[in-house]
């Protein structure tokens, strides 16, 4: 019979400067040879073996090489280089053909390692283009296994074994590479005559280029055929990587480019491939080069690549149907920019893809602007243009460009669409009341502070550390202290049940090892510690306060938490975020001044504020950065009557966003100077001594509080 879509075949065998046979291009070593043959499927008549050497950029050849092929460095140096010996590929097949009278060839190979992972990731590194007759082929293990499926299972076939299992015998030839396609040439003869009488049928084939695409998280996504690789330039693109995945087959929209906490590429990126077979060679690309660096590639799951690539967002979805269209990340934007500004700013020289439909802002769920927003060009000369205009300024501010893909714009519209506001956290909650212990504020020593732990030390470190000491902590007396990033800074602090408990255990346990390290342990008071949690210093040689001029608002205790639960103190969340429900009316002449206090309701699942407040045992030693509330019900505010007071409402309070990570309440402190507040609106609500009140009643002061 013959092949369906050619009335000849090319069969082609090469080999390369390094591995060959199984491991044929794994080490990224270059061809260095190319033999092949025509064959008419009408006739079985064959053309001349050719036989050509090709001259790589490096002049090196393995010992393995040099073994199994008989070459020396002297004979590849005298050859024509891989774009010459193409030329002649063509031009002699062309002529085989005219003389068999035949008009169209396929090629035909020895597996398919030659093609997909030798001739077109060297032809790209190069920045070749192979002619398209390198885009199909037939593989003949394939058509072996298909032909007679009792032999041997696909993975372990080759030339000898296929040749054995016919029976055939052959001699080796000198010339190396022209056994092989000799044998190759007899084996197809046998496939095509009687009694198998094959039919090639499964053309295999190399995609042109990267088509991108959207991807749901409601897909199915194979885990078999699913990578990561790690170790990419920051700058690359999902071009870049399926460039340097070239030959593989990288299905629709499968290459997704993983982002950091902050929003910008990590260096890795999770890429499908159409099956496991491609998958598998991929991983065979494990260390090979992008440019000077080399990219790891390591097997990842199906689940993962959703988590990266997948998106539920309709506007996405219409957003990224327009297929075959090169994206570009706009970041930095100004937050009052519009469509017109942008397309203004891009220039007629790269007009957008469907105009205003071209864009996509990125905001936040309450629709405030994020500053970034996604590009749809039609072609690469327009993309091109807009890279150009990178840090160009727009406004008041300079605008940073770069190429993107549809996995990068479902990842920045998740994180974002995700982010959640203090308004909006749900049930269920749980009130912020005073609770059984708490840190008292007083001068009497039955504290201890451990100072210099492990970063890894946690609460059983701890006990463990503390050894018998640990039956005269008091419940829930354990309180690890998080740094204003949610890290462990290293202190604990310790309730013991006595102050002579505490000074035992001090003399007992300092300096004892902890781990590989020495800890510190000093008594100390609630008070000692409360200073200390505000940015004070306590050591042997005494306490430093915090650098604080005036007097600090922040709780003068902290309410320990129970056992299942993450609370804060019901005056911290009053005093920091009072929403508009539990402010009070303004008060009148008649009015009391100290009104009845509405108990804020906390969520479960949110902890700390992103301060120097300690993580409360048995909690686990994590610091996330938003905090939310709802009011009481008028029976939980009836039931906590004659609690700590709650401010008038004035516009008392404000709400402060996007301040540095390092912010503290000093600067917080330095940035409101100036502002006046009005002494007989707060005189009974601010706990404060007599030195601050003097200074808060002075005429015409301003002061910061």
């Amino acid at each position: 019979m013959t092949a369906s879509h050619s009335d000849s075949l090319v069969v082609l065998f090469g080999a390369t400067a390094g591995a060959n046979g199984a491991k044929l291009g794994s080490d990224e070593r270059e061809l260095i040879l190319l033999v092949w043959q025509v064959m008419d499927l009408h006739s079985k008549k064959t053309g001349e073996v050719h036989h050509s050497l090709v001259k790589p950029d490096h002049l090196e050849l393995t010992e393995e090489c040099r073994e199994a092929l008989g070459l020396s460095v002297e004979e590849v140096s005298k050859a024509e280089p891989l774009d010459r010996v193409l030329q002649q590929f063509t031009q002699l097949v062309a002529s085989d053909l005219k003389a068999n009278g035949s008009k169209s060839f396929t090629i035909c190979t020895d597996g398919q390692l030659l093609i997909r992972q030798v001739l077109h990731p060297e032809a790209s590194k190069k920045n070749l283009v192979l002619p398209d007759c390198f885009y199909s082929f037939y593989d003949l293990h394939k058509e072996f296994h298909s032909c007679c499926p009792d032999s041997a299972p696909m993975k372990d076939l080759t030339l000898e074994s296929m040749a054995e299992y016919f029976s055939m015998k052959t001699e080796k030839d000198p010339i190396c590479g022209v056994w092989e396609v000799t044998t190759m040439m007899t084996l197809i003869c046998v496939l095509l005559s009687e009694p198998y009488e094959h039919e090639f049928a499964t053309l295999e084939s190399v995609n042109h280029k990267y088509e991108t695409g959207p991807c749901s998280k409601s897909e199915a996504v194979d885990s078999e055929t699913v990578i990561r690789a790690r170790g990419l330039p920051w700058q690359s693109s999902d071009q870049d990587i399926a460039r340097f995945f070239k030959g593989i087959n990288i299905a629709k929209g499968g290459v997704a480019l993983c982002l950091n906490a902050q929003g910008r590429r990590n260096g890795e990126a999770l890429v499908r491939f159409i099956n496991a077979e491609h998958r598998d060679l991929a991983l065979d690309r494990h260390k090979h080069h992008m440019g000077s660096r080399y990219i790891e590639v390591y097997k990842a799951t199906g689940e993962e690549f959703l988590k990266i690539a997948g998106g539920t967002s309709n506007e996405v979805a219409q957003f990224l149907s327009k297929e075959n269209q090169i994206i570009i990340r706009m970041r930095g934007l100004p937050f009052t920019a519009t469509p017109e500004d942008v397309l203004t700013f891009l220039g007629p020289e790269c007009p957008v893809t469907g105009g205003k439909e071209g864009l996509l802002f990125v905001k936040y769920p309450d629709s405030r602007p994020t500053g970034d927003a996604f590009v749809l060009f039609a072609c690469e000369d327009y993309a091109q243009n807009a890279l150009k205009k990178h840090k160009e300024i727009l406004g008041k501010r300079y605008i940073e460009l770069f190429r993107s893909t549809a996995a990068e714009v479902q990842q920045v519209l998740n994180r974002y669409m995700s982010t959640p506001l203090i308004s909006t956290l749900p049930n269920p909650i749980i009130p912020v009341v005073p609770q059984t212990f708490s840190l008292a504020a007083g001068s009497v020593r039955d504290c201890i502070r451990l100072r210099g732990l492990p970063y890894t030390a946690g609460i059983e470190d701890i006990l463990e550390f503390l050894g018998d000491a640990t039956v005269d902590i008091k419940p829930h007396g354990v309180h690890m202290v998080l740094n204003q990033q949610g890290r462990p800074s290293g202190d604990a602090f310790i309730q013991m049940k006595s102050a002579d408990r505490a000074f035992i255990v001090a003399q007992k346990c300092h300096k004892k090892m902890m781990k590989d390290r020495y800890v510190e342990v000093f008594q100390c008071s609630g008070e000692e510690m409360s200073f200390v949690l505000m940015g004070g210093t306590l050591n042997r040689s005494g306490l430093s306060p915090p650098p604080c001029k005036l007097p600090c608002l922040s709780p003068p205790t902290y309410a320990a938490l129970q056992a299942a639960t993450a609370v804060i103190p019901a005056d911290a969340a009053a005093a920091l975020y009072q929403p508009q429900a539990l402010l009070t009316p303004a008060r009148t002449a008649a009015s009391p001044a100290v009104a009845a206090p509405a108990v804020a309701y906390y969520p479960a699942q949110a902890t700390q504020l992103y301060m120097n407040y300690t993580a409360y045992y048995p909690s686990p030693p994590v610091s996330p950065t938003t905090v939310g509330y709802i009011t009481a019900a008028p029976s939980a505010v009836a039931a906590t009557a004659g609690h700590s007071p709650v401010l008038a409402q004035h516009g008392a309070l404000v709400r402060m966003q996007g301040l540095p990570y390092n912010t503290g309440m000093k600067e917080i402190l330095s940035f409101f100077q100036g502002y006046q507040y009005a002494p007989d609106d707060y005189n009974g609500y601010i706990q404060m001594n007599d030195q601050a009140r003097s200074v808060l009643q002075a005429p015409k002061e301003w002061v910061c509080l």
